[in-house]
This record gives structure tokens, sequence and C-alpha cells, in this order.
């Protein structure tokens, strides 16, 4: 089995049952502001790895190559996703139900989600296609009723390093 069969959902708790407990841990002797921002810098070079790998997995990477190639991220209902508008060059949708703030909550790291998550998107789009320009005002795992993602791409073509 290839790590990118594994729903992100589960991958994620697996990594929080680690990084959580390790986190705390640095916080209580170092600082926790210090803290968050190592572990935030390694989690969005992660992440920008993760746009990369996914692009290539999707055999492309425009709007389109990306709106098919994230099933992971909603796989077993993780995501419920309401999609306002989808074309070339805008991918712009609404997630009104996420697991991931759930389960965050769950292991009593509700202060951590955003970090260990949402934090990734804008890096994971940007590896994805760099000329995606992503916008979120908003999230769930923040205490908002809905994550805004806006996604657009300027030229609506892939990018000659990702294509």
């Amino acid at each position: 089995m290839d790590i990118d069969d594994i729903p992100i959902l589960a991958r994620r708790e697996i990594e929080a049952r680690i990084a959580g407990p390790l986190i705390e841990a640095f916080a209580a002797e170092i600082g926790r502001e210090k803290t968050i921002e190592i572990a935030s810098q390694v989690i969005l070079e992660l992440a920008e790895e993760s746009g990369r790998n996914l692009a290539e997995r999707c055999g492309g990477n425009s709007l389109a190559h990306l709106a098919a190639g994230t099933g992971q991220w909603s796989a077993g209902g993780a995501l419920q996703r309401d999609i306002i508008e989808k074309s070339d060059s805008t991918y712009n949708y609404n997630i009104v139900r996420c697991k991931y703030a759930e389960m965050y909550k769950q292991l009593g790291l509700a202060d951590l989600g955003f970090v260990l998550s949402c934090g990734r998107d804008g890096k994971m789009f940007g590896g994805f296609n760099p000329n995606i320009d992503f916008n979120r005002s908003q999230t769930i795992m923040q205490g908002a009723e809905h994550c805004d993602f806006r996604l657009s791409l300027d030229d609506g073509t892939e990018s000659d390093a990702d294509a």
C-alpha cells in the first residue's frame, strides 16, 4: 500500500497523535511561540512538496486537475464541500463540515488543528501550481460556520514546470 492510498484524515490523525504531544513538550521547554513557529515551517515545507507530488500524480496542475485529485481529503466524508464556482480559471467552494476539526477537538488538540492541517493549504496549492491564487478568510477549525476556499488561476494554463 502506498501512503497516498490512505485517506488524508487518517494520516492527519496519526500525525497529530505524534506531533501534538511533541509540540506540547517542546512548548513547555522553549516556549509556545517559538515551537509553533518551528513546527509551522516544517509543516509548510512538507505541504509544498505534497502539492508538487499531487500535481505529478494528477498528470497536470490545472484547477480541473486539482479538483479531480483531492478526493483523499474528502474520503470517508471527511469534508462536505459546496461548490460555488468551477471553471478553468476559478474554483470556489465552501467546506460546510470538517471532520478534521472534529478529530483535533476529540484528541484535545483543537488549538493545534490550524497549524497541523488548515495552515498547509496555501503552500500545498502553491506547490501544486505556483500560479494559483488562494484566499480564505475563515475556517471551521478557528470557529467559523464554514471555510471559504477561493482559488483562481489568472492565465488558466498549466505552468511549464509542473505540466
